[in-house]
């Protein structure tokens, strides 16, 4: 009974659970710092690894399980169980949330190495399945595999940073280990992933695979040499290098939409929030800018608090990262329990439209909440900056915000749940 409950659906299911949690963790925490009764700092940090590691990772790992399985050609793939994998990531993630919350960083670093171990069982397996199923568009492999090496190094570096290796380079290595994992495998995954499943999605090739493959090799180099800076603290040439990185996620965009436009169709609620999601991958790309540039001049022109922060990362967060996943999912999930309930090709077509069709209900209520719910949060920070925290206006937006955020996750938890709650029998009706 244990090895039928670690199936890929259950990763993405669980991954989701994490992600969920964590975010009415962190909705909880931006109520109490703008209404003055502010949570425990502890709970920040458990807010970010819980959605990092058990959510977004998690839900990365199973969609490689399931992309593994669809390529496999053994009748049960999508049923095929990794308990071992499942029980040590998520117990990681549990023992690493309790760690970081009583202080005990050397249970973090413990955490961490399990955490490593989870994602190097997975490294052959995924080095060689990039390679020859998800190569497309040309070197997205290689992408692919870049995005891997990241994740490792940024884990192994947070692993010694637990165990204090070198705590006089602390504040670098903290960069280096927040930045490789965000940015140098979870966007640049996600962004590939958006390319591919679109094209899945629109049944329609990219329009302009060579300036598809430029656009994917440009962001990981460009990420890179963006680290460099950082560690370098050279502003100027951080500003130019996000200058060349707009240009390559403004070419993605540009890609992603004309070939939207070009299939003809509608769109479903999965490329909806695919489309958006590199929107606001774009925007914040621009907003990293404009925040840099603020601090060419000394002192710098806008004054940058925690809120200005919260509201510039959660525009990858939520705008890039939550609205990817979500479109993931919701592509993802139908083909997942068909494939798994249904061996009958007919009937099980015949069932994955059913699912598709719950997937998509009220897709513009959700689409819009999870967008307004994050541009809230701009609006949010932009008010600080005339406005003190007790004024109304201010309550009002977080008040605003966090509700719009709260009925989009809501609204896809619930059709998430109704879609895993229809039997297979259904099929056959």
């Amino acid at each position: 009974m244990v090895s039928l409950c670690c199936t890929p659906l259950t990763f993405l299911l669980t991954g989701f659970a994490w992600l969920l949690l964590a975010s009415l963790l962190g909705i909880a925490s931006l109520i109490g710092l703008v209404n003055g009764t502010p949570l425990p700092h502890w709970l920040r940090t458990i807010h970010v690894h819980g959605t990092l590691v058990g959510g977004v990772l998690q839900l990365i790992i199973g969609g490689f399980l399931v992309s593994l399985a669809q390529s496999s050609d053994q009748k049960k793939s999508h049923t095929a169980s990794r308990p071992g994998l499942y029980f040590i990531l998520n117990g990681a993630t549990v023992a690493l949330l309790i760690s970081l919350g009583l202080g005990q960083l050397s249970g973090a670093g413990l955490a961490g190495l399990m955490t490593m171990g989870a994602v190097a069982s997975l490294a052959m397996a995924t080095w060689r399945h990039v390679h020859e199923e998800l190569n497309v568009p040309t070197g997205a492999g290689w992408v692919y595999r870049t995005a891997l090496a990241a994740l490792l190094i940024g884990l192994g570096i947070g692993v010694a940073m637990a165990f204090r290796f070198f705590p006089e380079y602390h504040a670098h290595a903290r960069l280096l280990h927040l930045h490789l994992i965000v940015m140098g495998c979870f966007t640049v995954a996600l962004l590939v992933a958006s390319h591919q499943l679109l094209s899945a999605l629109l049944q329609k090739e990219l329009a302009g695979a060579s300036l598809a493959r430029l656009a994917l090799a440009a962001i990981p180099i460009g990420f890179a040499f963006l680290l460099a800076g950082f560690v370098t603290s050279s502003l100027r040439f951080e500003l130019a290098v996000g200058v060349v990185l707009l240009a390559a996620v403004g070419l993605s965009a540009f890609i992603l939409i004309s070939t939207w436009l070009r299939s003809g169709s509608s769109g479903n609620a999965a490329s909806d929030h695919l489309l958006i999601g590199i929107f606001f991958l774009l925007l914040t790309t621009i907003t990293g800018l404009a925040i840099g540039a603020n601090y060419l001049p000394t002192p710098p022109i806008f004054p940058i608090g925690s809120l200005h922060l919260v509201a510039y990362t959660h525009l990858a967060f939520i705008g890039f990262m939550a609205h990817s996943l979500v479109g993931a999912l919701t592509y993802g999930i139908p083909i997942v329990l068909a494939m798994s309930r249904v061996p009958n090709p007919k009937k099980r077509e015949l069932y994955r439209e059913q699912l598709e069709a719950i997937m998509n209900r009220w897709r513009t209520v959700q689409l819009g909440a999870l967008s307004l719910g994050t541009m809230g949060l701009a609006v949010l920070a932009a008010l600080t900056w005339s406005l003190p925290l007790s004024s109304p206006y201010v309550l009002s937006a977080v008040w605003v915000s966090a509700g719009f955020l709260l009925i989009g996750l809501a609204l896809f938890s619930a059709k998430l749940a109704w879609a895993v709650g229809v039997p297979a029998t259904a099929a056959h009706s």
